[in-house]
């Protein structure tokens, strides 16, 4: 008998362990060479396991739930394709003793509406019962996948609870609820990147002296140029002309002139990068992410443009890698998609800065004594006070407006 092991991905140097989710086989399940057998949670992405070989997954370590370390071992592959009894049992024994991300049920009922850690988050954000969708996991559970394929067919949120004349909409998750009559609770837990992001968000505030600056920007020019070019932009690149180029390219224009807005703090010592790493906070499923476009001073409108539509499909389907979110020398966050107005951002530590971008509506503003409508937004720069005094932060955001309101700042370098 040829045996192959199946161990944990290598993870980055920040992630210390991972959550197992689900297993896609069971033992004595064929499995061909490369196909994802497991997925593995970490604080910052969710890694998929490939079968190291083809053959037949004749024993699983560690089970649904459990937590393990990078190269730890979690399940063997038979290349001869025999699976021994000891094996099964000690599988069986393996699954047994994991943690259950559901909470107990009686042995004679099915685990249908019961929702793994990672479905539970996206039928949570997409207000979808877990009942209401069918589960292909052990036992009924639902899937990742079948989330996401529930989301696609169009499922209708469920479990709405009306409360005079509004309605509050509270997701079935794998989680123990309590009836409280028309005041129902759910306990959650978080999932690994929520945790990470909450520790982060704690850090940030704790450590940095966070002060936020604020400007608006009439978004006329680039609304116009945008207009302009849209059609043979597409038409060149494959991709359609967004405003977050716009943004990315004026930051960079002003980091270049005021690098401190680039730097980080390190103990007390002030690193000033010599390269722009900008990165871009994105919605998934699993919550906040923030992709890092390096190299943005060296990229055209096309390459950020295809660069952040790559990064959105990735977070969407959960296929950020973590090589793709460490890192960064300085933040953007566009609550504007979801019709923010003004907000005031926390900085993404080690950063010492981040714009803040959000949405853009007409309003009155005066032009030479004259009241007129233009197309308005809301600019706001956090900055950390330790290293960026107010000067600094003002002026840097000054040059991002105008670069803005005079795009061809950004061709000459003016």
């Amino acid at each position: 008998m040829s045996i192959v092991e199946v161990k944990v991905p290598q993870l980055s140097e920040s992630v210390a362990e991972a959550t197992m989710l689900q297993w896609k086989k069971k033992v004595g399940d064929p499995v061909a060479a490369d196909e994802i057998l497991i997925e593995i949670e970490t604080d910052k992405v969710v890694l998929e396991v490939p079968a190291p070989s083809a053959g037949v997954l004749s024993e699983i370590v560690m089970g649904d739930g459990t937590t393990v370390l990078a190269e730890q071992l979690i399940a063997r592959i038979d290349t001869d394709g025999k699976v021994s009894a000891a094996s099964v049992a000690a599988s069986l024994a393996a699954t047994a003793a994991a943690p259950k991300a559901a909470s107990p049920a009686p042995a004679s009922q099915s685990h249908a509406g019961v929702a793994m850690p990672a479905a539970a988050k996206i039928l949570a954000d997409n207000q979808l019962s877990a009942g209401a969708v069918s589960g292909t996991g052990k036992d009924g559970r639902v899937t990742k996948g079948d989330a996401l394929s529930a989301i696609a067919s169009g499922v209708k949120p469920t479990a709405v609870i009306s409360i005079g004349v509004t309605t509050t909409t509270l997701p079935q998750v794998s989680a123990p609820s309590v009836q409280l009559g028309d005041r129902p609770e759910q306990r959650v837990p978080m999932t690994r990147l929520r945790a990470r992001v909450s520790e982060r968000l704690l850090q940030s505030q704790a450590t940095n002296a966070i002060l936020t600056t604020f400007n608006e920007v009439n978004m006329a020019p680039v609304m116009e140029m945008r207009k302009k070019f849209q059609e043979k932009f597409e038409k060149e690149h494959g991709v359609k002309l967004g405003f977050m180029s716009f943004f990315v390219k004026a930051a960079v224009h002003s980091l270049k002139k005021y690098p401190i807005l680039n730097s980080s703090v390190d103990g007390n010592d002030i690193v000033y990068h010599g390269y722009f790493d900008i990165g871009i906070a994105v919605g998934s499923p699993r919550g906040l992410v923030v992709p890092i476009i390096r190299n943005a001073d060296q990229m055209s409108f096309a390459d950020i443009e295809k660069k952040i539509a790559e990064y959105g499909n990735k977070a969407r389907d959960g296929k950020l890698g973590i090589e793709e979110m460490t890192g960064g020398t300085f933040s953007i966050s566009n609550g504007g998609t979801f019709g923010s107005m003004l907000s005031t951002p926390i900085i993404n530590p080690p950063q010492s800065a981040i714009l803040g971008v959000h949405a853009t509506k007409d309003r009155a503003v005066v032009e030479n004594g004259q009241i007129v409508i233009r197309p308005i937004n809301y600019l706001a720069m956090s900055y950390d006070h330790r290293i960026i005094d107010g000067r600094e932060a003002v002026l840097g955001l000054v040059v991002m407006k105008e670069a803005l309101e005079d795009p061809s700042r950004l061709l000459f370098d003016i």
